[in-house]
């Protein structure tokens, strides 16, 4: 019985050693997200942080002392050059035209009569029945009844231009600001508060600074033409209008080491307002036949930059790269990578040179 026993157990172990180990089941494959390396043309941009500023802003005053009748403009309104936006009481100021006029009426009577004397002194001088001092009066009355019409005319002429002060109209097209002053309050010249503003916001400017040592890039662009400028909000993620630059300022700050910059938008939709802060992109050159890849994918190691290549086996492979320009959007790989391969943009940390992966941009695309 014991021999039996021993003999079934022998002719497992042989049968054990003859199959060999038990296979061990392949490593689990690692799931990343990729992105295809693309090339074409890449602008460069230089980036600077600036504000919104108007091209022309007025404080509406009153030129004359008077009762504000009229705010004939909504807050908000968009106004057109010499649209009328306020006026004041004109009344008094036509009676003083009524006046002026009707002096100079008067003054114009007498001086047709002061000549008509004037020809009779000359007749009688030359009978010798007026003297010549009698004649010299009266020619010097002509002159001065002269001088006091082109006076009258000065002074229709300037109660003219006070009626005209009573209807303020816009001086430039704009965009009218909240009112300071109600109707029926009384105004004057003097008052330095005003009675609205007008802003123009189309086109409207920006100014933002970049550092001293890019100002040859950016007169270089210059020289070449136009340089286009892109405005985005604050956080740097919504383009928010497109315009050209206008000019670099005439000096440096020496405080801070950094050239102020002035650009001009059409701002169509409103979407710059004076103040605002925002994020100037500025376009020097143009990277032609560039391959881009997102700078998610890059990694840093101790022998420089590198990014995850998966091959057709699903297998990723590193591949050591050089990047030029950069972006928080992109990357322009220089050296090592060539458009259409497959880069690992989410998952680097559990790869390895040669681990298997298992690819699912679902989440991407999403």
């Amino acid at each position: 019985m014991v021999l039996a026993v021993a003999a079934v157990a022998a002719a497992r172990g042989f049968a054990q050693h003859a199959s060999g180990p038990a296979p061990s089941s392949p490593e689990p494959a690692v799931p990343v997200l990729t992105t295809t390396a693309t090339r074409g043309n890449v602008p460069v941009y230089l980036e600077g942080i600036g504000s919104v500023q108007a091209d022309n802003a007025v404080l509406v005053r009153s030129r004359v002392d008077g009762t504000l009748m009229q705010v004939p403009v909504r807050e908000g309104q968009e106004v057109k050059r010499g649209d009328v936006i306020a006026v004041i009481d004109p009344r008094p100021y036509q009676a003083a035209l009524d006046q002026a006029m009707a002096k100079k009426q008067e003054d114009q009577a007498q001086l047709v009569n002061a000549r008509l004397d004037l020809v009779r002194y000359q007749s009688l001088e030359r009978q010798s029945f007026a003297t010549e001092q009698q004649l010299d009066t009266q020619q010097a009355l002509v002159a001065q009844l002269v001088a006091t019409i082109a006076g009258d005319q000065a002074s229709i002429e300037a109660a003219q231009l006070n009626v005209a002060y009573c209807y303020i109209t816009s001086p430039i097209p704009g965009r009218v600001g909240l009112r300071l002053v109600d109707p029926g309050n009384l105004v004057h010249a003097t008052d330095t508060t005003g009675i609205i503003t007008i802003t123009q916001i189309h086109p409207i400017t920006a100014t933002f600074t970049l550092p001293q040592e890019l100002l040859p890039r950016v007169t270089a662009a210059m020289a070449n033409g136009k340089v286009p400028v892109l405005a985005y909000s604050s956080d740097d993620r919504t383009q928010l209008d497109a315009g050209t630059l206008l000019t670099p300022n005439n000096s440096i700050d020496q405080t801070t080491g950094t050239i102020e910059l002035k650009a001009e938008f059409p701002n169509p939709h409103d979407t710059l307002w004076p103040g605002q802060f925002i994020n100037a992109h500025l376009q020097v050159d143009t990277d032609l036949n560039a391959v881009t890849i997102p700078p998610a994918s890059i990694q840093h190691g101790p022998d420089g930059l590198y990014v995850y290549i998966v091959k057709a086996d699903r297998t990723a492979v590193v591949e050591p790269i050089e990047v030029g320009y950069q972006t928080a959007r992109l990357a322009v790989v220089t050296k090592g990578l060539n458009d259409g391969e497959q880069v690992v943009v989410q998952g680097q940390s559990r790869l390895d040179n040669g681990t298997r992966v298992s690819i699912d941009n679902r989440a991407a695309t999403s």
